[in-house]
């Protein structure tokens, strides 16, 4: 989406979380200032959400994979350039992930 991020990240246990949204935010405006624009990319703050016991990895990844379909800027998820995973197949089930 233009104006927000979706990004679902697996923290090994003891790993700052806080820490590393600072990071990723820092290099990727970064880089987004000396590739495309002197405009902010962030907002100061962020919106976590920890998953539930009763939610599925699987449920939320399409959620996310889905999201330009419900916005309109894409077809289907595979249109939308900015949409990948390192971890999941995006052209198979989403509920298995490649190894």
């Amino acid at each position: 989406m233009p104006e927000h991020l979706h990004l679902l990240v697996a923290m090994p246990p003891g790993a700052d979380f806080v820490q590393f949204v600072r990071q990723f935010k820092q290099l990727s405006a970064y880089r987004f200032r000396r590739e495309c624009s002197p405009a902010r990319l962030w907002q100061a703050r962020f919106y976590d959400h920890a998953l539930r016991s009763d939610e599925k990895l699987s449920e939320v990844a399409r959620y996310i994979w889905e999201n330009p379909m419900r916005t309109g800027l894409a077809k289907s998820p595979a249109e939308y350039p900015y949409s990948g995973s390192l971890v999941w197949d995006e052209t198979a089930q989403l509920g298995t992930a490649r190894v």
